[in-house]
């Protein structure tokens, strides 16, 4: 593939590429499939961390049959890329934006390319540094490309340790091998339910502070069955997949035997001077995968990571876990009284019908400086950010419609919630104390979704009844969403209790247990 490239040459490309696009955000591959299906086997029936697999399972399915996103959160998408000797990556590199660009239309990714400076939405998933597209050569004759899609909520919980470190929980961790053990459990501790867990987490050792951070991602497009050839570092991934599910946080921090799915470890050069941990966690939504180009015709010759057997989970049931595991079901429809409110407590499972309105976080600046665009007083709010897609006819349509990790909303959200009586909040994660203590001043409850289900959800949203403050791009817009049985559970109530601050509490009493020294 040289300069002069036939323009069918080009199209046949441009098609694998969004391919390649569609797939990594549709279909989840199929040993991030086998690890779900493990973790299911092994939770225990009935509990909201079984309901929780259930509906990621679900999802899983459900996207795969509509080709649509698994999370609406699709990421900053980020190809790694080895080409042979005399390939054109410029012509690549433009093949890429033209199928982001498209699959942007075509609502398979989410518009997430954001100015930092402006805050303006770029509406196309294009933009200064995005996407990330790095290239090196090889001596092979093929093209190979890789994708991974991971949302911010996973990205947000990636962590850098610099050695020698006091760690909350499990004591100091020194330049050594039982150091870089220690940091790792740590990493899985920080990370809670927020980056929807359970999840797999990317680690390197050693670098610089970027160079260190791009090595735990590389491990990322690692299989998740493969075994590390390094034997210290193969015997290092085994005890922590085996000791981070002992920590009691499960499926989405609501506790229980599944916390992380698979660890993968890299190790680099260092200087002397410093001395790095980079943990790049990734959420269950594990979306990554990798295509071998013919440099010739452009055409797909072979997908990675679809070794083995594909699990299929046609058979669950998310509706009746949800049954099972629930002291109760309450079903609400707003606007929703305080008295309601009050009767609610954690563990609770809600079903919603009727309205709400979505809210992230440049809702939740606006709010905090403005009137609302329409009476809130006993409404919910979801903390969302959904993909839409717009008919010939002006209607729009919510392709996919999960939550968005909460704790951003911390400065803004107990205060806004008093100013305009909005009864409950809906994300993921849980929040902290300023809303814990604002829910039980106001009568108010925090409702935790299922990170990532983001077709299970969107199935549940029946019509788009308006949007408002659309300035702000499709991701950070408030939808109006008219719902019938939208399912989570309460998390934090009105009573002073959250099931976020139990789980942080226990799994830091269980991770000190390994604070003795195991590697030497």
């Amino acid at each position: 593939m040289k300069r002069g490239l036939t323009h069918m040459y080009l199209e046949t490309l441009e098609k694998s590429i969004y391919d390649l696009i569609t797939e990594t955000s549709t279909n989840l591959p199929k040993d991030v499939r086998r690890a779900v299906s493990k973790a299911k086997a092994a939770e225990n029936a009935g509990t909201r961390a079984a309901m929780s697999l259930d509906t990621i399972a679900t999802n899983i399915q459900m996207a795969d049959d509509n080709v649509s996103p698994i999370c609406q959160d699709t990421g900053m998408p980020t190809f790694k890329i080895k080409t042979p000797i005399g390939v054109n990556q410029l012509e690549i590199k433009a093949a890429i934006r033209r199928a982001i660009v498209t699959a942007t239309k075509d609502s398979k990714l989410r518009p997430n390319a954001v100015d930092s400076l402006t805050g303006e939405n770029s509406g196309d998933n294009l933009g200064e540094g995005v996407p990330v597209v790095k290239f090196e050569q090889w001596e092979k004759d093929y093209i190979e490309m890789k994708l991974i899609l991971k949302g911010g909520g996973c990205e947000n919980k990636n962590i850098q340790y610099s050695l020698p470190a006091e760690l909350e929980g499990i004591g100091r961790a020194g330049r050594d091998l039982d150091g870089i053990r220690k940091c790792i459990l740590h990493s899985v501790y920080q990370a809670q339910g927020q980056g929807c867990s359970a999840g797999f987490i990317g680690v390197g050792i050693g670098g610089d502070r970027a160079s260190g951070y791009d090595l735990a991602k590389e491990q990322l497009f690692r299989s998740v069955d493969d075994v590390n050839p390094h034997a210290q570092l193969a015997e290092l991934e085994e005890y922590i997949v085996e000791k981070a599910n002992t920590l009691g946080i499960g499926t989405m921090g609501f506790g229980g035997e599944a916390t992380l799915l698979g660890c993968k470890i890299g190790v680099m050069h260092r200087i002397p001077a410093s001395f790095f941990v980079s943990v790049a966690y990734n959420c269950w939504a594990y979306r990554r995968l990798a295509i071998n180009i013919n440099s010739t015709t452009g055409e797909i010759k072979e997908w990675q990571y679809q070794d083995g057997e594909k699990v299929e989970f046609k058979d669950d049931d998310a509706d009746k876990s949800a049954d099972e595991a629930a002291s109760r079901i309450v079903e609400l429809r707003a606007p929703i009284s305080e008295e309601e409110i009050r009767k609610l407590q954690v563990g609770d499972v809600v079903k919603i019908s009727g309205m709400m309105y979505t809210g992230r976080d440049a809702i939740h600046k606006y709010l905090s400086d403005h009137d609302a665009p329409l009476d809130l007083n006993g409404q919910i709010i979801y903390h969302c950010g959904p993909v839409v897609s717009k008919d010939e006819e002006g209607n729009y349509h919510i392709k996919a419609a999960g939550p968005t990790t909460s704790i951003r909303e911390e400065p803004y959200q107990g205060d806004i919630m008093k100013k305009f009586g909005i009864r409950a909040v809906m994300g993921k994660g849980g929040m902290g104390p300023k809303t814990l203590a604002a829910l039980n001043e106001h009568g108010g409850v925090y409702l935790n979704a299922i990170g990532g289900a983001a077709q299970y959800y969107a199935d549940c949203i029946k019509g788009v009844e308006g949007v408002d403050l659309m300035q702000f791009g499709i991701p950070e817009a408030m939808w109006h969403l008219r719902v019938e049985d939208f399912t989570a559970v309460v998390t934090m109530d009105s009573h002073g209790n959250s099931l976020h601050a139990d789980v942080d509490k226990s799994s830091l009493e269980k991770l000190a247990q390994y604070s003795d020294r195991v590697f030497k």
